[in-house]
């Protein structure tokens, strides 16, 4: 299927595709908790996608429909998006594909963003604006982290926070022996998916590929 569909865009675009998914990760993930501003989980959904985080989730309890495709310019063609009615759900179906729960806070007894380990595949917790994380999920997570500050104010917007430690721990994942890159599974899965996305039309086309035309 892949080859076929590849017959529909340029070579330079295929070959873009498997460089980006080349530098892709589900060794660490994004979940955001109840965020009200429609541009801070834009912005985010943006950072997962600059920085080759392959999955966002988000738990819309409160808010829904939180992205703003003029804000996400397009990443969330790239990245792909889990949407979950509660915490609860979403830190138990992580839980279930192996990820560390680490929940961000500004206390001063949580893990500084540099010395973090990642030798676990995690996930990491944001909350809304102005309460940050819910207490389910500080209480369910394995690691607190916070992001170091040196000034008066106590907490970063999120789509700020999010941005600084993405940029950290991918780094750090890609400078590590970690085995953090996606699966030739994944990777093909990725590639059909981003094929059909580029192509106009794409059902009828395949549907004559169905019909063996």
């Amino acid at each position: 299927m892949l080859e076929y569909l590849e017959g529909f865009i340029s070579p330079e675009r295929s070959r873009r595709f498997l460089q980006v998914l080349q530098a892709r990760t589900r060794y660490l993930t994004i979940a955001i908790e109840d965020v009200f501003q429609l541009h801070n989980t834009s912005a985010v959904l943006r950072s997962c996608e600059v920085f080759g985080v392959q999955d966002l989730h988000l738990i819309e309890a409160r808010f829904s429909r939180r992205v703003d495709s003029k804000i996400a310019m397009g990443a969330q063609q790239w990245v792909d998006v889990h949407r979950y009615a509660d915490s609860a759900e979403c830190i138990q179906v992580l839980r279930k594909k192996g990820y560390r729960i680490v929940a961000t806070t500004p206390a001063d007894h949580a893990c500084p963003l540099e010395e973090l380990e990642l030798t676990q595949a995690s996930a990491i917790f944001f909350g809304t604006e102005k309460e940050g994380l819910s207490q389910e999920v500080l209480q369910a997570a394995d690691v607190l982290l916070r992001i170091p500050m040196n000034g008066f104010t106590e907490s970063l917007n999120i789509s700020a926070a999010a941005a600084i430690i993405l940029y950290k721990l991918t780094a750090g994942l890609r400078n590590s022996g970690v085995d953090w890159q996606l699966s030739e599974a994944e990777i093909l899965e990725k590639r059909i998916d981003w094929t059909k996305k580029s192509i106009r039309s794409v059902d009828g086309i395949l549907q004559r590929l169905r019909k063996g035309h």
